[in-house]
């Protein structure tokens, strides 16, 4: 091959070819580990055991030809009910994983136990698993907790020394918190109906903000009643957030993974359930305290932004357009001053023409003429008025001295008589009437009545 023909392979092969980048290459074969290796059991002894101050647990697991790293974060380390040290024989289930910053292999533990437990361990573990594959145990359907519940139902036997330790520690932590008991027995046969019952109740009454499983400790076998799978599924689907506060701290029952959250004992679940008033107030102060840093942190910061903006060049080309916009200003404030100053001169001097007219016209002599005429004139106007009203009031002599001669009033006056007959119809003619009918005659002087007796034509 040519020398020329070895280059284009070589540039093909180049071309070709991927090169991962070291993060790229370690997340895509932890996406291919963890989707084969989601929910894997493993048997091993326990070494290098460092328990974190975070609560998350960080150990080996190995036998004779190999070994893989574990770790088991402080949410599932907590339930554990054993401590584990080095040299035990566990097995422990979880998801087979690579972290990324080293590159190692490693399996996020879910689950310990040792080696060897016997039938009603087994029994629980089954119970467990067939109850965490239908995701009851999964963390996103756990209901929050209120912080302040104004009424707290506890599910708890009336006789028991757990509910009066939870009892006094509410009383001590919050006094003005109302308390429900539904009284329930905690160990037999009857004990997970009654307790289940006791969680149906609440939630059909809606009279509490959270519920609280409450036992004291005891043998496996006592607490055998919170491993009931009706009672875990009862308080799985509770619509109120339900607390598992049964047995020691390390006892766990089936109760505690289906339930919201998980207290260590009854006195330790009265401490969850309500925050004391001295640690609300501690809580406010400190959060008030951040704040405050953070203000005044963010201040300084957008300071020296500013501080920085300030110095860049395009400012100081705004500082100096800003300038001579100011110097324009200036100068058009200038000219206008000068310009309202000449007005007001120029207005000065007409006013000064003026006053000067005014003095030398006497108002005196014009105010006297006007009066005299406006005297000559009232005085024609008041005699055309009398000789207007003199007419027309004789007039009015003649009009009425004519209204009076037609008046009928006046013919009476000179001996007439006006008769009318029954109807008071004026009477014109003889004919109108008839002998025997009553008929009224209008004098001069009053009236009279009369009969008529006799007419002729």
């Amino acid at each position: 091959m040519s020398s020329e023909g070895q280059l284009g392979f070589l540039f093909e092969q180049a071309q070709s070819r991927r090169i991962w980048r070291v993060a790229d290459l370690v997340s895509a074969v932890r996406t291919t580990v963890e989707r084969g290796y989601t929910d894997v059991w493993v048997e091993g002894e326990i070494s290098n055991f460092r328990p974190a101050e975070s609560g998350h647990l960080y150990f080996t697991l190995k036998d004779g030809e190999a070994q893989i790293r574990i770790v088991m974060f402080r949410s599932q380390a907590r339930l554990l009910r054993f401590r584990p040290e080095n040299g035990m024989q566990i097995i422990a289930r979880g998801r087979v994983t690579i972290y990324d910053a080293r590159g190692e292999l490693q399996l996020s533990a879910e689950f310990l136990e040792p080696v060897g437990a016997g039938a009603l361990q087994l029994a629980f573990e089954q119970l467990k698993n067939k109850l965490a594959k239908e995701g009851l145990f999964d963390p996103e359907r756990r209901k929050p907790i209120p912080q302040l519940p104004r009424c707290i139902g506890i599910v708890t036997s009336p006789r028991g020394a757990a509910l009066h330790d939870m009892l006094n520690i509410l009383a001590r932590r919050h006094e003005s918190v109302s308390i429900l008991i539904y009284p329930a027995q905690v160990q037999g046969e009857a004990a997970p109906a009654e307790v289940a019952a006791g969680v149906r109740y609440f939630n059909r009454s809606k009279s509490v903000d959270v519920v609280v499983i409450a036992r004291g400790g005891g043998s496996v076998e006592d607490l055998a009643a919170f491993n009931d799978e009706a009672l875990a599924r009862v308080v799985a689907a509770s619509q109120l957030p339900v607390i598992s506060a049964v047995g020691h701290e390390t006892d766990f029952t089936i109760c505690d993974f289906v339930a919201d959250l998980r207290a260590p004992t009854p006195s330790a679940a009265a401490e969850l359930v309500v925050e004391s008033k001295h640690r609300l107030s501690e809580h406010l102060a400190h959060l008030q305290q951040r704040m405050g840093r953070a203000t005044r942190y963010n201040l300084s910061v957008l300071r020296n932004q500013l501080t920085e903006l300030t110095q860049h060049g395009a400012f100081n080309r705004i500082e100096e357009l800003l300038g001579r916009r100011e110097q324009r200003l200036d100068e058009l404030t200038f000219r206008l001053a000068s310009g309202f100053r000449g007005s007001l001169r120029d207005y000065q001097r007409r006013l000064e023409i003026a006053g000067a007219r005014v003095r030398h016209f006497d108002f005196r002599r014009s105010l006297a003429t006007t009066r005299i005429q406006l005297s000559s004139k009232t005085e024609t106007l008041v005699r055309a008025m009398q000789m207007q009203v003199a007419e027309h009031r004789a007039r009015l002599s003649q009009a009425f001295a004519k209204l009076e001669a037609l008046s009928p009033v006046r013919i009476l006056d000179r001996g007439y008589a006006l008769v009318f007959d029954a109807q008071g119809k004026l009477i014109k003619d003889a004919a109108q009437v008839a002998p025997g009918q009553q008929i009224s005659a209008r004098l001069s002087k009053g009236s009279l009545a009369a009969e008529v007796i006799k007419t002729s034509e």
